[in-house]
């Protein structure tokens, strides 16, 4: 049984010939893989098929205890760096005043600031469906009040329902 990446190791490894790499990253060359086991087990360490789709396989040499460990380590360190996405949501309607668009825009600049993407959303009661016009005019206002050249418009301004939204990016990274 294969490990879960998919890796074979020692007896699991059932084609006739592999590229031996030993234990010091040195080629050893083309060999059978009942060879290269023999070799391994001398050596008291474990055969390890690290590229199956190679013509032929390639195998390692290698303690295999701690090339898995070092593996998973690996990627808990990726993890770790990883900075998570968020998208923040800033909602208005069409009729919004001119003070409260201020806010508004300086929240959005803000949030594009901290690197977070952002979502313009624009709510739509009643008869305001019939004039969408209004939300374009309010979303083009936010982008006019943002600062030059710190942000992308990812997604422009469209209708979904009986919401407007546009999704601007960071340009600041």
């Amino acid at each position: 049984m294969a490990d879960s990446k998919g890796l074979r190791i020692n007896e699991q490894i059932r084609v006739r010939e592999i590229r031996l790499v030993d234990e010091e990253g040195g080629e050893s060359g083309i060999m059978s893989a009942a060879e290269a086991l023999k070799l391994a087990r001398e050596r008291d360490l474990d055969l390890v098929e690290v590229s199956p789709t190679a013509n032929p396989p390639v195998c390692k040499i290698l303690n295999y205890g701690k090339y898995k460990f070092e593996q998973e380590k690996r990627l808990r360190d990726s993890r770790k760096n990883q900075k998570a996405l968020k998208i923040k949501e800033i909602r208005m309607q069409p009729k919004i005043g001119s003070g409260d668009l201020d806010t508004k825009a300086k929240h959005v600049q803000e949030f594009l600031d901290e690197g977070d993407k952002v979502k313009v959303t624009i709510r739509f009661r009643g008869r305001e469906l019939a004039h969408t016009e209004l939300g374009y005019d309010v979303l083009n206002e936010v982008l006019k009040r943002l600062t030059e050249n710190s942000y992308a418009v990812e997604k422009p301004a469209a209708m979904e329902g009986r919401f407007m939204s546009m999704t601007l990016n960071s340009k600041v990274k």
